[in-house]
């Protein structure tokens, strides 16, 4: 069989050049599904009294916060200090 000429070999070059390139296309789109996925947020159904929601409110606006983000960061607290027991 006789060898393949330069042409032929570049041409096979080539091909596993752009296999290479959609191979990595496709790691990189999963990458980044997974790191959506990870970074996603959660939703949930919370039911509070209504002084308890007005002293939230009262509290996130001290803080500038919404009182989604002051309900996230004090579920967020009291998880770092269980953990640190």
């Amino acid at each position: 069989m006789p060898a393949p000429s330069p042409d032929e070999r570049e041409e096979k070059l080539r091909e596993r050049l752009e296999r290479i390139e959609a191979l990595e296309k496709e790691v990189k789109a999963r990458e980044k599904a997974l790191k959506k996925a990870e970074t996603a947020k959660k939703q949930i159904v919370l039911r509070l009294s209504s002084s308890l929601w007005d002293d939230i409110a009262a509290w996130a606006e001290e803080d500038f916060r919404s009182i989604n983000g002051q309900i996230e960061y004090l579920l967020t607290e009291a998880v770092r200090k269980h953990k640190g027991k």
